[in-house]
């Protein structure tokens, strides 16, 4: 436990950290998945209020979870994996991932790291702020903390890089050095974390060069991914901002918009680091257009969160007193995944030569109809929806991969189906050609982000339905993703209206076997 901290200024600290943060996402939130590097020195659009933004609306939500606790307060993984299940309705990435696991009866935190395409999303990593306010000048019980809220949407490092930050920023309420706090943030990051060896190569770039465009460049070179929301590429914009900024805190937000990807949290991370540094580093030019009414997204529900920017600081402040550095208990038993596996059939032919192209929504003959299913094919126990692909799989003479998954519905359900994968691809539906592409387009396994030709949206009868996919062999010596396999696939099924996943029309059984 650190030594006692000026309460005067530690409310200044708080409150700026969270003002730092409401500006921040509210520049970087237009340009949000935009490549870069982008050009701003101000709003563009000027706003009017603050956005709302899961950035700071989840730790608003964190936050009153844990006042209704009363004197009992503690930070625990299966408080706010509940929260999630009644309080969340945003069907994003690891959040979609999350809310199907635990529908499925997993708990945290086999919850982030069965069958998630998102384990290193930045999801986790925009949520450190309050673990840091709790524990502020103990960066370890931040990093105990923060691994309770990442575990459940997330594994490795996207667990990691919350951790990271969260040591950071509880740092910062006692120390200021860039490097002493770097070095204490680091300090219990795994070798093999892909988010520590970023950082310490944006260290030492910055160091080499002094210019943030090149590093920028660098850190795209070295850690790029089709996925905007990464976290490795994006916590290196974030401490690159930092230093590049030099405390200068228009700079330092704009800078880490201008990197482009997932701006809204790297620039709102950023700002409010600058704002625990420095509670006064904030001009009135950036706080004037945003005000500090509390502007929270409707899909967090059930609460009733406090008005003002003001008011979630006492709020926070107040928890920090209850908890009053309590460390995390709680614990999981051992879960079978097992039970969540499905049936699928998998069977492998080839066009003899017969020029076939899978990318295009036109089918030459025999792909005017799903193509039969092979006659050696066998049914397999696929234990996930997201599954590699690896050239060796395919038999000699063989280059197509048939995949038939049959899935069930209740009732009938205005439904988004999805199939994608890095391998150029056919998909049909009940004999029905949906969608092809070819090997080129992106792979986001979610379906609020499906990419063009790997989805349809249609409405489909109660009972059973049949999805063929067939996926192109993979090109020899391509060396495996970050992933899993060469390539991957990955399909699911989704509300068409809220794009929330509908995991029992795989898994009927599935839901009361995990939680056995």
């Amino acid at each position: 436990m650190p030594t006692s901290l000026d309460p005067q200024r530690l409310r200044r600290q708080v409150h700026a950290c969270w003002l730092g943060k409401a500006v921040g996402g509210t520049l970087g939130m237009p340009w949000e998945g935009f490549d870069g590097p982008n050009d701003l020195t101000f709003y563009d659009p000027v706003p009017t209020e603050m956005v709302a933004n899961d950035d700071l609306d989840l730790q608003v939500l964190w936050a009153c979870v844990l006042d209704e606790m009363g004197d009992d307060v503690r930070v625990d993984r299966h408080v706010l994996a509940e929260a999630w299940q009644h309080r969340v309705d945003f069907p994003w990435g690891e959040y979609g991932v999350c809310k199907r696991n635990l529908e499925m009866g997993l708990q945290p935190p086999v919850t982030g790291s069965f069958d998630n395409w998102w384990i290193e999303g930045m999801g986790a990593a925009i949520r450190s702020e309050v673990w840091a306010c709790l524990a502020a000048g103990d960066p370890d019980l931040a990093g105990s903390y923060a691994y309770e809220d990442a575990c459940v949407d997330h594994e490795r490092d996207g667990i990691w890089a919350e951790q990271f930050l969260a040591r950071l920023e509880a740092a910062a309420f006692v120390e200021s050095d860039p490097d002493r706090l770097l070095d204490v943030a680091l300090c219990k990051l795994p070798e093999e974390s892909h988010v520590k060896q970023a950082i310490l190569n944006t260290r030492k770039w910055w160091a080499a060069s002094g210019d943030w465009r090149q590093v920028r460049e660098q850190i795209l070179e070295h850690y790029h991914d089709p996925d905007f929301t990464h976290v490795v590429m994006n916590l290196a914009f974030i401490v690159l901002s930092w230093l590049a900024g030099k405390g200068d805190f228009g700079d330092t937000i704009c800078i880490a918009t201008n990197c482009g990807q997932d701006t809204d949290c790297t620039a709102a991370t950023v700002g409010s680091l600058l704002g625990i540094l420095d509670p006064d580093c904030i001009p009135d030019r950036w706080l004037e257009p945003i005000g500090k009414t509390l502007v929270v997204d409707p899909k967090i529900t059930n609460i009733t969160p406090p008005a003002t920017l003001d008011g979630f600081t006492d709020l926070v402040l107040d928890l920090r007193e209850r908890l009053n550095y309590r460390e995390p208990e709680a614990t999981t038993p051992p879960q079978d995944t097992g039970a969540l596996a499905y049936d699928a059939t998998v069977g492998y032919f080839t066009l003899r030569g017969q020029h076939y192209f899978l990318g295009f929504n036109w089918m030459p003959s025999p792909f005017a109809e799903a193509p039969p299913i092979p006659d050696d094919a066998e049914t397999v126990r696929m234990p996930r929806q997201h599954m590699p692909l690896f050239p060796e799989q395919y038999p000699d003479g063989m280059d197509l991969m048939h995949l038939t998954i049959p899935f069930t519905l209740d009732t009938p359900q205005r439904c988004k189906v999805c199939f994608s994968s890095e391998a150029e691809t056919a998909v049909w539906l009940d004999g029905r050609y949906l969608f092809g592409r070819d090997a080129s387009g992106r792979m986001m396994a979610s379906p609020h982000l499906a990419p063009p030709n790997t989805y349809a949206t249609l409405d489909l009868s109660a009972g059973k339905h049949k999805l063929v996919a067939v996926l192109k062999r993979p090109g020899a010596g391509v060396a495996p993703s970050r992933r899993g396999g060469t390539v991957t696939w990955n399909f699911d099924f989704a509300d068409g209206k809220t794009m929330q996943w509908l995991p029992h029309a795989l898994h009927r059984q599935g839901q009361a076997a995990a939680a056995r």
